[in-house]
C-alpha cells in the first residue's frame, strides 16, 4: 500500500494509547456450529496471554516462537483440555494489526469458542469492539482507511463485480487515485509558491493557460470519481429494480424467466397480480432486488387500486425500471400515461411477445427511451439481451474490476468537496484572480483529498465507519 500517514483531524492521544496498549480479542468467524472456529488476539500481549491458553504439543511456548509460526496443540482451560487446535503467530509489525497478533483455530462449536474467548479474558484480553482489528490496521499504518472499507465491503457484497470492485478497493485502487490528485494539487501549488516567494529567482512566471489546462484535468478526474459513486453503490449492494406495466402485458412472466423458476402466479386474466412481489436475483454480473408490480391501469376494483397505488410508489423509489409492453397489441391509453411518468427516468423498456405478430407502434417507445429491446419472456434466450440492456443502464457494464470507484457516502462526500474546490480554484484562474487565490483554495481542496483518504478524519469519522464492521474483523 505504500506511504499512508494517518493523521486524526482532532488528536485524542489518550483515546488512541489505550486503543493501542490494550490486547483485544474475538471470534472471527460468523456464529453458528461450523467445521472451524477462529479466535483473534492482537496487542502487546497477543503472545503471553495466549500462552495461557494454548499447550502445544511440543511442549514449546508460542513467546518462544518466531513469527509466522504455526503450532499444533490444545485448548486448556482451567487445567482441563477442551479441544484440539492450531496456533497461528504473526510478530508485530508484520501482521495485519502491525501488532503481535495470535490466530486460535479450534472446532466451531460455539461452547468450545465462548469457553475459550472467556479463558481468554480472564487471562488479560478485553473482548474487541467491532472493526476494531481493522481500526488498529489504520492507526499502525498498515492499510488506509480506503482499503478497510474495502475489506468491509467485500464481506457486505452481493455480486461478482461488487465483490471485485471491493476487492481492489481493499487493495489500494482508490487510494492509489487519491495519491495521484493530491501529487497533482502539490505539484500546482509548489509552481505556485515557488513564483510568489522567489520573485528575484530565476523562477519561471505563471502561466494561466497551462494552469488553467492543469485544473481542467484534475477536475475532469473528480467528476469521473464522483460519476463512479452509483455505478459503485448498484455493483455492491445491487439494483432495486421495480417490473411495471399495464395489466396482461407478461410483467409476471418476466419476473419468473428472470428468477428461474415460477416466483410469481401467471394467468390470462388481467389484474391478477395485487401487490408488490419481490425477489433478489443474480442477473448476469449484477445483482437486482426485483419487484414484480401490479398492473398499473386507470381502472380497477378496490383491492386492485391499493396494488396499484403500490406499485406506482415503488415504481418512483426504483432507481431501474423495466417497462413492459405487450408487443402483440397497439399502446392503450394505460401504456402512454406509463410512458409520460416514466421520461427522463432510467428505464429499460422492454416489448414483449416478440413471439407474436408485432401490432405495437414501436416507433413510440423507441422516441421516449434511450434503452428498448424485444423479447419473449417464454424464451430463456432472450435473457441474454435483457442483461446486456440492465448493464448497460446501470452502468455495470463498463466497471473495470481494477478501476478505482466510489462506494460509500463518506468517500462521495469527500470527493464531492475536493471537485467543488478544484472548480472555485478554476473558476479564480480564468477569471483572472492572482495565483496566491488559487493557492488557497487548492489548500481546501488538498484538506478534502485528504479525508477522502482518511489521512485526515476525525475519531468520529472513524467510529462512524468502523461501528458498521462486524466483531472480529
Amino acid at each position: 500500500m505504500g506511504a499512508f500517514q494517518y493523521t486524526p483531524a482532532n488528536d485524542n492521544s489518550v483515546r488512541q494509547m489505550t486503543e493501542l496498549v490494550d490486547t483485544i480479542a474475538a471470534v472471527s468467524t460468523p456464529p453458528g456450529e461450523g467445521g472451524i472456529g477462529i479466535i483473534r488476539i492482537s496487542g502487546p500481549d497477543a503472545v503471553l496471554i495466549s500462552d495461557g491458553v494454548f499447550l502445544a504439543n511440543s511442549k514449546k511456548p508460542l513467546s518462544e516462537c518466531g513469527g509466522y509460526s504455526m503450532r499444533l496443540g490444545k485448548v486448556v482451560v482451567g487445567g482441563e483440555a477442551v479441544d484440539d487446535a492450531i496456533a497461528l503467530l504473526f510478530r508485530a509489525p508484520k501482521s495485519c494489526t502491525g501488532e503481535d497478533v495470535v490466530e486460535l483455530q479450534c472446532h466451531g462449536s460455539p461452547v468450545v469458542l465462548e469457553r475459550t474467548l472467556r479463558a481468554l479474558t480472564g487471562a488479560g484480553a478485553r473482548i474487541a469492539s467491532a472493526g476494531e482489528f481493522s481500526r488498529r490496521a489504520l492507526l499502525n499504518r498498515r492499510i488506509s482507511l480506503t482499503e478497510a472499507e474495502g475489506i468491509a465491503n467485500i464481506i457486505s457484497s452481493v455480486s461478482k463485480q461488487g465483490e471485485a470492485a471491493a476487492y481492489a478497493l481493499s487493495k489500494g485502487s482508490l487510494f492509489r487515485e487519491t495519491e495521484r490528485i493530491k501529487g497533482e494539487i502539490l505539484a500546482v501549488q509548489s509552481a505556485i509558491a515557488a513564483w510568489i516567494d522567489f520573485p528575484e529567482e530565476d523562477v519561471e512566471p505563471i502561466d494561466n493557460v497551462c494552469l488553467t489546462g492543469q485544473l481542467k484535468e484534475l477536475s475532469r478526474s473528480l467528476k469521473l470519481l464522483v460519476d463512479s459513486y452509483e455505478t459503485g453503490l448498484f455493483a455492491l449492494r445491487g439494483v432495486p429494480t421495480a417490473i411495471v406495466g399495464s395489466p396482461n402485458v407478461g410483467k409476471s412472466t418476466l419476473m419468473n424467466l428472470m428468477a428461474g423458476y415460477e416466483k410469481a402466479i401467471v394467468t390470462p386474466y388481467a389484474g391478477t397480480t395485487r401487490d408488490v412481489l419481490e425477489h433478489q436475483i443474480a442477473f448476469g454480473k449484477t445483482t437486482l432486488i426485483l419487484a414484480d408490480t401490479a398492473g398499473i391501469r386507470a381502472s380497477g376494483d378496490d383491492i386492485e387500486r391499493i396494488g396499484i397505488e403500490r406499485a406506482i410508489e415503488r415504481m418512483e423509489q426504483s432507481p431501474l425500471l423495466l417497462a413492459v409492453f405487450d408487443g402483440s397489441r397497439k399502446l392503450s391509453g394505460d401504456d402512454r400515461d406509463l410512458i409520460k411518468r416514466l421520461l427522463n427516468r432510467r428505464v429499460v423498456a422492454v416489448i414483449n411477445k416478440a413471439d407474436l405478430k408485432s401490432r405495437i407502434e414501436a416507433d413510440e417507445i423507441k422516441a421516449a427511451f434511450e434503452t428498448v429491446i424485444f423479447m419473449s419472456a417464454h424464451d430463456r434466450r432472450s435473457l441474454l439481451t435483457l442483461e446486456a440492456a440492465v448493464a448497460k443502464a446501470v452502468g455495470t457494464d463498463s466497471l473495470s474490476p481494477e478501476a478505482p470507484v466510489l462506494m460509500n457516502e463518506r468517500q462521495r462526500f469527500a470527493a464531492l468537496k475536493t471537485l467543488e474546490a478544484v472548480d472555485d480554484a478554476l473558476l479564480a484562474a480564468k477569471s483572472g484572480m492572482t495565483p496566491d487565490v488559487v493557492f488557497i483554495l487548492l489548500d481546501e481542496a488538498l484538506a478534502a483529498v485528504m479525508e477522502l483518504s482518511g489521512e485526515n478524519v476525525s475519531d468520529a469519522v472513524l467510529d462512524e465507519v468502523f461501528g458498521r464492521f462486524c466483531v472480529g474483523k
